[in-house]
């Protein structure tokens, strides 16, 4: 009986390692690899290692979870530079919710949030840009027309912008 339990539970630990690998969202892969490593802590314990069960508790475990979900964080972000005083930081007019809506759609398959930037004139908003400040800014209308104008320096977002048909403008890197 006793070798059955010992069998399933080291059996767990494949499992989970492909769970973590074959996860879309990474916060729930975050969560699998918290289970990935409680298991291994639970086989070094019943093999008799205590010293290298603690290790992997604190450092395989809770370390790393701590480090991931920190980087995981701060890189599913999309800051977006925008003018001080514009429509688009309250979504006062029509023109400024479609767009905030259109973007924060366009960031949820990659499980991304938005983060809006307040920059003091034009010329900020553009050296933000070039400063790496921010990964996107919302240009004004002009001459009348309705939209905001984007202008993004980052791959990965060229591409999300302009499945949601955004995209004005692409900035060199």
């Amino acid at each position: 009986m006793e070798e059955t339990v010992l069998l399933v539970i080291v059996l767990l630990l494949p499992l989970t390692a492909s769970l973590v690998v074959t996860q879309v969202n990474p916060y729930h892969a975050l969560v699998m690899r918290g289970i990935l490593g409680a298991i291994a802590a639970l086989i070094y314990a019943l093999f008799g290692a205590a010293d290298v069960a603690l290790t992997e508790a604190l450092v395989g475990t809770m370390l790393s979870i701590t480090l991931y979900a920190i980087a995981v964080r701060s890189s599913l972000s999309m800051r977006l530079g925008v003018l001080e005083g514009s429509p688009v930081l309250d979504a006062s007019t029509p023109a400024a919710r479609q767009l905030l809506q259109q973007v924060r759609q366009g960031l949820q398959p990659q499980h991304m949030r938005l983060e809006l930037a307040a920059y003091t004139s034009p010329e900020a908003l553009v050296a933000a840009l070039q400063n790496r400040e921010v990964h996107t800014i919302a240009l004004e209308p002009i001459d009348g027309a309705a939209d905001y104008r984007l202008m993004t320096r980052v791959p990965r977002l060229q591409v999300i912008l302009a499945q949601q048909a955004i995209l004005s403008e692409v900035m060199a890197a």
